[in-house]
């Protein structure tokens, strides 16, 4: 999955080590579509492009990444990036 655009959250850490800090394919609303995409890092890159339609539980909280960043919101791969979320979003 490519980039929805780069922010601020994403500057200083390596992509390919986000990538393998990634917590999503543990989630469960990743399903097998994001799997075969290999979407992940939804709170860099943004949003599921077409895979991920359902809440089905979050573990943004528990990401490595989530707190290396000091994101608060949650669902990066239904609602977006900390940025691109409204700030009545949920957070955690």
């Amino acid at each position: 999955m490519e980039p929805s655009g780069t922010g601020s959250h994403s500057e200083g850490m390596d992509r390919d080590r986000q990538r393998q800090m990634c917590l999503c394919p543990q989630c469960p609303t990743y399903t097998p579509c994001a799997g075969d995409a290999q979407e992940r890092i939804y709170c860099v890159v943004g949003r599921s492009p077409r895979c991920i339609t359902e809440d089905l539980g979050c573990i943004c909280p528990t990401c490595p990444i989530t707190e290396e960043l000091g994101l608060e919101h949650l669902t990066f791969c239904l609602e977006g990036t900390e940025a691109e979320q409204p700030s009545e979003t949920p957070v955690r």
